[in-house]
């Protein structure tokens, strides 16, 4: 890649992070001023961004559950979701050919075509918005995930069939698949921890996407399907942190990736600003459907705010219809465009998605079908004194710790369901929850609580449980763990207590060596 190139995805980044924004939307904005500046190669970073693609749907399997692909909420809203808006958007389409003649589309196809490829929600957009918020793991994330998934199987039968690239009759043998789970779990083991893991991931992921290929597959599915596999593994946390770094790196390529269309020219640059705009009424397609089929308002929000985008496999429609001659090439750079739009209008809608949901929970809350799914249940804290928020590793530590001084007077808080159930057979006092969700602290009886530790995994997530604790009139003490000094200084600001991991780690070692220390005789 030119390196005028990089450094401009640098500088736009760090000009959109400054003004509180994701640093993605400047490399989408460094992409298009690249393009029209002729720096750079569309070939190279569409070879970086791909790796990304691959990559992320790897690290995706490491993470997702097979149950909650079957669940009613996420193969049902997928594709009613595609049965509702596909005609819509052909509609719309038609419409704006009539009103305007330039725009026509040659032919009823053509129009489906366009209305499928505008269907989809970006998986980039929405995985990345989960991470950087640190719910990953949260209900809302996993059914969001889970339809990005469904959609992405109904976009690779389509790229199938229009192909003429059917499966050859090896990929029957995909199926056995599963039998290299033992194999590839103890090579996981023996790489250790180091530069190995690292490059075992990245061998399974390309080979999975290169198993897949050779059989006329989409390569992305065949690194998922490999995720999958290892999903269960004891190492598979740690693998898929030791890739995320590289994974965010490698899609920066995708971003910019969108750019190298180029602009549309003409009217076609207005189709683009009023395709990106109808973008705000795909969330309340969404939202509907998920209420609908019985989740809660705050779940159909948060999910329904995270698909509020068009996707990355329009693209790659778009430009199969181009080849096959059932569209114009300029709908390429016109969906790219859309894409780019939707990112921008999407990212201010999910960064105030907690306080949307708080401002209209109520008249949400009204439209609400019961009974809910067991998942879906806002559990009850017990009448613990002190509460944790995750139960990670610092959180079941924390807890062991407080339990032994206070027996039966502590309780801790999980936003995975399946790891609260192994908690609980380990005798941990622990409920299902999210810690940003208002609905569960409105039934936790905060004024009986004396001391919350909150532990989660990103210090955005732990700074909105205390800014929620705090507007929820929380009176006890608050405790916040920290990683660096800026976050530590934020921390104390807000009036919390906090401890560093990092700095700190010395003075725990030393007091529990103490503590193993036999007195002398």
């Amino acid at each position: 890649m030119e390196p005028l190139v990089i450094l401009l995805a640098f500088v736009a980044g760090l000009g959109f992070r400054a003004l509180g924004y994701p640093p993605l939307l400047g490399y989408l904005l460094a992409g298009f001023v690249a393009h029209a500046l002729g720096l750079g190669q569309g070939q190279a970073v569409g070879t970086i961004a791909d790796l990304g693609i691959t990559l992320l749907l790897f690290t995706i399997g490491l993470k997702l559950n097979l149950r909650e692909l079957i669940a009613p909420q996420v193969w049902g809203t997928a594709t009613l979701q595609m049965i509702a808006v596909v005609p819509l958007t052909w509609l719309a389409l038609t419409g704006a050919g009539l009103l305007i003649p330039s725009l026509a589309l040659p032919s009823p196809e053509a129009g489906l075509t366009l209305a499928f490829a505008l269907s989809f929600s970006s998986t980039v957009f929405t995985t990345k918005t989960f991470e950087e918020r640190g719910e990953a793991v949260a209900i809302h994330a996993a059914i969001a995930i889970g339809i990005l998934i469904i959609q992405d199987l109904f976009a690779v039968t389509y790229l199938v069939a229009a192909s003429g690239k059917f499966p050859s009759v090896y990929a029957l043998a995909l199926v056995a698949l599963p039998l290299l789970r033992p194999l590839l779990g103890r090579l996981l083991v023996s790489v250790g921890h180091g530069e190995l893991l690292v490059l075992f991931g990245f061998v399974v992921a390309l080979g999975g996407a290169g198993l897949f290929e050779a059989v006329n597959l989409k390569g992305d599915l065949g690194a998922l399907v490999i995720g999958m596999l290892l999903n269960s593994h004891d190492k598979s946390t740690e693998l898929y942190k030791n890739l995320i770094q590289f994974k965010d790196i490698f899609l920066i390529g995708f971003f910019l990736q969108i750019g190298f269309n180029g602009l549309p020219g003409g009217e076609m640059l207005l189709v683009a600003f009023m395709l990106g705009a109808l973008i705000v009424l795909r969330p309340v397609v969404y939202l509907c459907l998920l209420i609908w089929l019985r989740q809660r308002a705050r779940t159909s929000l948060l999910a329904a705010l995270s698909l509020a985008t068009y996707s990355e496999f329009g693209l790659i429609v778009a430009q199969l219809a181009t080849k096959e001659g059932i569209i114009d090439s300029a709908w390429v750079t016109t969906i790219a465009l859309a894409l780019a739009i939707s990112f921008f209008v999407a990212t201010p809608l999910n960064n105030r998605a907690r306080d949307i949901y708080a401002r209209f929970s109520g008249k949400l809350q009204g439209w609400e079908r019961g009974p809910r799914s067991t998942e879906e249940s806002v559990n009850t804290l017990s009448d613990a004194d002190i509460v944790i928020v995750g139960a990670g590793r610092v959180g079941t530590g924390a807890y062991r710790y407080l339990d032994e001084r206070y027996p039966g007077n502590v309780v801790c808080i999980e936003e995975n369901k399946d790891k609260v159930a192994g908690l609980m057979a380990e005798g941990i006092n622990c409920v299902h929850g999210d810690g940003n969700d208002r609905d569960f602290w409105q039934l936790a009886s905060l004024p009986a609580r004396k001391l919350i530790l909150v532990s989660l995994t990103n210090h955005r997530e732990n700074m909105g449980v205390v800014k929620l604790l705090q507007n929820e009139r929380f009176k006890g003490q608050l405790a916040v763990v920290s990683r660096y000094a800026d976050e530590e200084q934020e921390i104390r600001e807000a009036g919390c207590i906090t401890f560093n991991l990092y700095a700190e780690a010395g003075h725990g070692f030393a007091e529990h060596v103490l503590t193993q220390i036999q007195p002398a005789n």
